[in-house]
């Protein structure tokens, strides 16, 4: 499932630029293959981080109040691959893939959640998790010592 389509990121960037970012021999069309690559690349990006916590890619039919945010941080960093196919890279467009990469770690770490009101289901590969229930710990290794 994508989080965005060709279409978004010439939206996104506007027509010139999706053709100056891409076409390399002049021929004044956007190269769909490179426009592919990227797009393909900030989404397994993006599944990357979210595949942490979660099955991926999410099922926005199921969770649609997610499509945006995932819309606007894959975009970011499709961004970001294409004007890095020409230096040098605009400042404001670093900037986006920064923050948009500290959101996904912040996804990915648990310390932010995805916009749902109900949890998408955990990635079975994920393995268990190990967790601490009780009282703390009664004797410390100081107080140990004299025993």
């Amino acid at each position: 499932m994508a989080y965005i389509t060709n279409a978004d990121i010439e939206q996104r960037l506007g027509h010139v630029a999706y053709v100056q970012l891409t076409d390399d021999y002049g021929t004044g069309i956007a190269d769909e293959v490179k426009i592919d690559e990227a797009r393909l690349g900030a989404e397994g990006e993006v599944d990357s981080y979210l595949g942490r916590r979660y099955a991926v890619p999410i099922n926005l039919a199921l969770y649609p109040e997610t499509a945006g945010v995932l819309k606007s941080i894959t975009l970011d960093l499709a961004e970001y691959r294409l004007h890095c196919r020409r230096s040098p890279v605009p400042e404001e467009v670093i900037a986006k893939r920064e923050l948009a990469v500290r959101w996904l770690q912040g996804i990915a770490t648990g310390e932010l959640v995805l916009p749902t009101t109900t949890e998408p289901a955990s990635n079975p590969a994920s393995g268990f998790e190990a967790r601490v229930t009780g009282n703390l710990r009664i004797l410390t290794p100081d107080e140990m010592k004299d025993l």
